[in-house]
């Protein structure tokens, strides 16, 4: 495989992300956190901080995009967004281990968020700096 089809392969997998994330992003800011199955109702305060994390998750969806003409460029921001969904993802699971299993899809998100991301940032990093040794000028 050519580094530049696995560089496709990389930007193809970070924008699947990214989509997942802009989907529930858009759903959740403008469903509230009814469209998971909860059928009682949610406390106003509670509502408000869901669509505000969801209007984070927009703007972290968002930041992934920027990152995909440019993957091999672009280390530090998606290193930074890789974070931030790290972290996510290990809130998420003091959840899981504090109050138990929530539903599929909250599961789905936490495997991407605590294995595929950082699978995605040691791709990005080995990429990069493979990329780079290719287009470094020979030394003589």
């Amino acid at each position: 495989m050519t580094l530049d089809t696995e560089r496709r392969i990389l930007q193809l997998l970070i924008a699947m992300v990214a989509l997942f994330s802009l989907s529930a992003a858009v759903v959740s800011i403008f469903r509230g956190p009814g469209w998971l199955g909860y059928l009682g109702s949610v406390p106003t305060d509670l509502d408000s901080h869901f669509r505000y994390l969801s209007g984070e998750l927009l703007a972290i969806a968002i930041g992934l995009f920027t990152c995909i003409p440019r993957i091999e460029a672009r280390g530090y921001r998606f290193r930074t967004l890789g974070f931030i969904i790290v972290a996510g993802g290990l809130a998420r699971f003091v959840s899981l281990w504090q109050v138990g299993h929530p539903s599929q899809g909250h599961m789905v998100a936490m495997a991407v968020e605590l294995i595929v991301m950082p699978l995605l940032l040691g791709w990005q990093a080995f990429l990069a700096s493979r990329w780079r040794g290719m287009r470094m000028p020979l030394l003589s």
